[in-house]
């Protein structure tokens, strides 16, 4: 049995990218972006399942896409849902391993360095997510003022977001509400504690034009 896990979201249809095709189709360097991403994981841990999470009507666009980019990595697609909860939901009814991950396909720039905290935090804690410290100042906006908050006390968050399976399926019997904002918060809620361990800047979510002219900018460097 695969003793982790990857279930790799692609349910967006990049509204704040613009034109027809879903985000995670566009390419980065002649190859779709999804592509890379699976190659990510595939490289740091030939071993994982990865499964993969699409909505039925772009399936079939993304067997043509395997076949025209010769694109023979072994992975599994599943039914995204109305929602990411929904995808997930679906997606742990396949997953094998003892632990499982899950990244957001439109983030091909985890390095190999992140996803060994993410593995080894796992094992040791249950629940972990990789985290960066903020740069910028912070402030909260009330209904008549603003105030700034200390930074030192807030991370910015990214994927994967990593759990022992039998966590996870636990978490995932709560119903869906709009307050869950990820699987850490789901999670959260279920009762458990999340463990940060350090993520990396290049694992940006690419979701507009700016962020996929930065990352054709990663690739050529």
């Amino acid at each position: 049995m695969n003793k982790f896990s990857v279930i790799i979201t692609a349910g967006g249809i990049g509204k704040r990218m613009g034109g027809d095709l879903p985000k995670q189709f566009l390419e980065l360097n002649n190859l779709p972006m999804l592509m890379h991403t699976i190659r990510v994981f595939h490289d740091f841990d030939s071993s994982a399942q990865l499964i993969l999470t699409l909505p039925v009507e772009w399936q079939e666009y993304w067997a043509t896409l395997c076949a025209k980019h010769q694109f023979n990595l072994p992975h599994q697609v599943v039914d995204g849902g109305k929602e990411r909860y929904h995808s997930i939901q679906n997606a742990l009814n396949y997953c094998q391993g003892d632990y499982v991950a899950i990244h957001d396909g439109v983030r091909p720039f985890v390095d190999q360095k992140t996803l060994m905290n993410c593995w080894n935090g796992v094992q040791e804690f249950g629940a972990v997510i990789p985290v960066l410290d903020l740069k910028e100042s912070l402030r909260k906006v009330g209904e008549n003022e603003t105030n700034s908050v200390n930074r030192s006390e807030f991370r910015i968050v990214q994927t994967p977001q990593c759990f022992k399976k039998d966590i996870l399926l636990v978490a995932y019997q709560k119903s869906f509400h709009e307050g869950i904002t990820d699987d850490a918060s789901l999670v959260e809620e279920a009762g458990y504690v999340i463990h940060l361990v350090e993520g990396n800047e290049q694992n940006i979510k690419i979701t507009t034009p700016t962020d996929l002219r930065f990352a054709d900018f990663l690739l050529r460097s």
